[in-house]
C-alpha cells in the first residue's frame, strides 16, 4: 500500500523579476545556491580549526545552506535590499559525541552560533559509520560460526545497517545500530535473499559490537529468477520496441543561469540539499496579458518519507524508516543514466555534499533537466457550428521536467518536478502513482497536482513456507515464492510546500459542493448544487483527511481579484491516498504523527521544515508538524 501526506505552509509575499543576463554561469551568486565544493572546505576549516583534531572527535553529519530569513530573500529580489543576503552555512556536527548545532559565515571565516542539542533523537546517519558498521559482524567469532553453521559462504554475504528507533525506552544515550545480513551466491539481487534469524548490535561511536542474536535459522531463499539484470537469461521480461529518439535540432528551449532556470513562461531556481534532495524556490509564471512575472511557489522540496513496516518479528518490529530524516534523501541520490534514466534531450547538473569529515564530495548528473512531449494534448476544439467552416486549435503538451532519483536502500524513488505551460506544476514519483499538478486558467485558478510512487526491488523475509496452504499463523505479508515473504508496509511522502500567490496575503480555502433544495414550487427542478467556501481560522481547519473532504483544496489571495472580481487563487489536486493504520499510540506512529492528515497548513516559520523534527533518529515524536500544529491550534 502506497500513501501520500502533504504538508503547506502559507507564507509571506515574494517579487519576482526577469534577470536580464541569460549565461550558463551565474554573472551574481543567488544567495539560495547550494554550497559550492570550496564553500564545503572552508566550512571543514571553520570547525576544525575551532575543535582541533588533537582534543577532539568531529563527524559531520549535515553540512548545508542555512538560507537567510525570508524578508531578506524578497528584499533582494525587489532590489530594496541595502545588501545580498548573508552567505552562511548551517553545519550539524557531533564532537566528542555531543550533537552540535553550528552556524558559520563563510566570507567572515568563522562561527556564529554553536548550540549543543541536549534532546532525544541523533543527526542523519552518514555514509562512512554505515559503511563501518556493516563490516562489523566479519570480525566478530560468534557471527562468522552463526554463517558457517547455515553452511553459507561468508565471502557471498552482504551487511546493512538499520536505524533502532523507539519503543518507549527512558533515554538511550548511544547511537545504534542494528545489522542484518543478506546472501548473493548466484544473484546480485540481495534483499530476495535475507538470511532471517541474526541480529548484531554495534554502536557507531565507539564502533563496537554491544550484542549479538542468533535466534532461529530459515531456509535462505532460493537465488533462481531473483537477477533482475536486463542481461539475465532468467529475467521474465522483455521487449519487441523500436528505439525512441528525442532531439531539439535547435536545442533547448531553456536557459540555466547557474541555479536558475527559465523556460517558456517559468522562472524558478534549483538548488540541492542533502536530506531533501531536490529544492524549487521562487517559482514564477510570466502573465502575457498583465506583462509581469507573478508569484506562485516561494520554495517546495521533499519534507520526509516515512515508511512502517508491518512484520513484528524480532528482526523486523523495529523497521521503520525516516529516509529523509536518518538516511539523507539528497545523500542517497545517484548518478543518472544518459537516454536511460534520462532522454537524449537531457541537460545534466552535478550537486555536492560532505562526508563524514567535512570533505566536498562530488555527485556526478545528480539532476537531469529536459523537455517532455509525448504526444498528450494540451487543449484543443474543433468548431462545427459556424455554416461553411471549420476551425480547429490544438496545442501540444510540453513540459519542462527536473528530475532526481535517490536510492534509499531497497528502493529507487524517481522524482520529478514538472513544469508545464499551462501554469501547472506536477510532483511525481515514480511507481506507485498520486498527483500535483498546476495550471493557471482564464478564472485565475491555478493547480497544483502531486503524483507519488516507486520502483527498486521488494524487501522480503525468508520462512519456512514453500505454499500459502502452509501459513496458519499471521504471516505480516505474502508468500511471493519459496521461503519468501513480501512484508506488508506503507510509504507516506510528506512535501513542504510554501505557497506565495500574487503576493504574501494567503489564506487556506475548502471549496465544496452542497446540494441545494429549490423552494420555490413554480420552478421544474428540484434541487441543484453550488459551491460553499470556508477559509481556515486555524491550523486545526486546515488540517484535511482525503477520504473525508470532498471539493477543491484552495491557497488563495484575498486581497488580490480578477478584472471580473473573482478570488486568485492555487488548487491543490492530490491523487489516490491512504491514512495510517497504526494506533495513535503505536511509537512508530507517534513519531509519523504528521501523516494523520494528508493536508497540513502552518504560518510560515524557517525552522520548521522538516515533518519528522530536526534529528529523526531514535526520535520520539515530541519535534514534528503534528506538534507544531498544536501551538496555533
Amino acid at each position: 500500500m502506497s500513501s501520500l501526506a502533504s504538508m503547506a505552509s502559507v507564507s509571506k509575499s515574494l517579487i519576482f523579476f526577469l534577470l536580464s543576463t541569460l549565461s550558463i554561469f551565474p554573472t551574481h551568486p543567488h544567495p539560495l545556491d547550494p554550497l559550492t565544493p570550496a564553500e564545503f572546505t572552508k566550512v571543514q576549516s571553520i570547525v576544525n580549526n575551532s575543535y582541533p583534531k588533537k582534543n577532539h572527535s568531529v563527524a559531520f553529519h549535515y553540512v548545508g545552506l542555512e538560507e537567510p530569513d525570508k524578508t531578506a530573500i524578497l528584499s533582494w529580489l525587489e532590489g530594496s535590499a541595502t545588501k545580498t543576503p548573508p552567505r552562511q552555512a548551517f553545519i550539524i556536527a557531533r564532537i566528542n559525541q555531543i550533537t552540535h548545532e553550528i552556524i558559520a559565515d563563510l566570507p567572515g571565516h568563522k562561527i556564529i552560533s554553536d548550540e549543543v542539542y541536549g534532546g532525544y533523537g541523533y543527526p542523519v546517519l552518514t555514509f562512512d559509520e554505515q559503511i563501518a558498521a556493516n563490516a562489523m559482524p566479519f570480525k566478530y567469532t560468534p557471527f562468522l560460526e552463526s554463517i558457517r553453521k547455515r553452511g553459507l559462504k561468508v565471502e557471498e554475504v552482504v551487511c546493512t545497517s538499520f536505524a533502532i528507533g523507539w519503543y518507549g525506552e527512558q533515554r538511550r544515550n548511544r547511537r545504534v545500530v542494528r545489522v542484518l545480513c543478506n546472501y548473493l551466491d548466484g544473484s546480485v539481487n540481495l534483499y530476495m535473499r535475507p538470511i532471517e534469524g541474526i541480529t548484531v548490535t554495534v554502536d557507531l561511536e565507539e564502533m563496537k559490537i554491544l550484542g549479538f542474536v542468533d535466534r532461529s535459522t530459515v531456509p535462505v531463499p532460493k537465488a533462481d529468477g531473483t537477477d533482475y539484470r536486463e542481461s539475465s537469461p532468467e529475467l521474465p521480461i522483455g521487449s519487441l520496441l523500436k528505439g525512441i529518439s528525442i532531439r531539439q535540432s535547435d536545442g533547448p528551449s531553456f536557459t540555466i543561469d547557474g541555479h536558475t532556470i527559465r523556460w517558456d513562461n517559468w522562472d524558478f531556481h534549483l538548488g540541492f540539499d542533502a536530506r531533501a534532495g531536490p529544492i524549487i524556490s521562487l517559482a514564477s509564471i510570466f502573465d502575457l496579458q498583465k506583462q509581469k512575472f507573478r508569484k506562485v511557489l516561494y520554495q517546495g522540496f521533499l519534507s520526509e518519507v516515512f515508511v512502517p513496516y508491518m512484520d513484528l518479528n524480532e528482526e523486523w518490529y523495529y523497521r521503520v524508516f525516516f529516509d529523509a530524516g536518518e538516511y539523507g534523501y539528497g545523500l542517497c541520490a545517484v548518478p543518472l543514466e544518459p537516454l536511460r534514466d534520462c532522454p537524449e534531450n537531457a541537460v545534466f547538473m552535478d550537486a555536492y555534499v560532505a562526508d563524514h569529515n567535512g570533505t566536498p564530495v562530488n555527485m556526478s548528473k545528480i539532476f537531469c533537466i529536459f523537455e517532455r512531449y509525448a504526444g498528450d494534448v494540451m487543449w484543443r476544439h474543433t468548431e462545427t457550428a459556424i455554416p461553411g467552416k471549420v476551425i480547429r486549435e490544438v496545442r501540444p503538451e510540453v513540459t519542462l521536467v527536473v528530475r532526481m532519483v535517490s536510492t534509499v536502500g531497497n528502493y529507487d524513488y524517481i522524482n520529478d518536478w514538472e513544469f508545464k505551460q499551462s501554469g501547472s506544476i506536477k510532483v511525481t514519483f515514480h511507481g506507485v502513482k498520486a498527483r500535483f499538478g498546476s495550471e493557471i486558467g482564464y478564472t485565475e485558478e491555478k493547480k497544483m497536482h502531486i503524483l507519488v510512487g516507486l520502483t527498486g526491488l521488494l524487501e522480503v523475509r525468508g520462512s519456512m513456507y514453500t505454499h500459502t496452504d502452509q501459513i496458519k499463523e499471521e504471516a505480516y505479508g505474502t508468500l511471493l515464492a519459496e521461503n519468501t515473504l513480501g512484508a506488508n508496509h506503507d510509504h507516506f511522502f510528506t512535501y513542504h510546500l510554501d505557497l506565495d500567490v500574487d503576493g504574501d496575503a494567503n489564506s487556506f480555502v475548502r471549496s465544496q459542493l452542497r446540494t441545494t433544495p429549490v423552494a420555490d414550487d413554480l420552478l421544474p427542478r428540484k434541487s441543484y448544487w453550488r459551491a460553499v467556501s470556508e477559509t481556515a481560522k486555524t491550523e486545526s481547519d486546515a488540517r484535511i483527511k482525503l477520504g473525508e473532504a470532498q471539493g477543491d483544496l484552495l491557497v488563495v489571495n484575498p486581497n488580490k481579484r480578477t478584472d471580473m472580481g473573482n478570488v486568485i487563487g492555487y488548487r491543490l489536486i492530490p491523487g489516490s491516498s491512504a491514512a495510517p493504520l497504526l494506533s495513535d499510540d503505536d511509537y512508530p506512529q507517534i513519531r509519523g504523527a504528521f501523516t494523520k492528515y494528508n493536508l497540513w497548513i502552518t504560518p510560515y516559520n524557517k525552522s520548521e521544515k522538516w515533518a519528522g523534527g530536526l534529528f529523526v533518529d531514535q526520535s520520539r515524536g515530541d519535534d514534528t508538524l503534528a506538534r507544531w500544529s498544536l501551538r496555533h491550534a
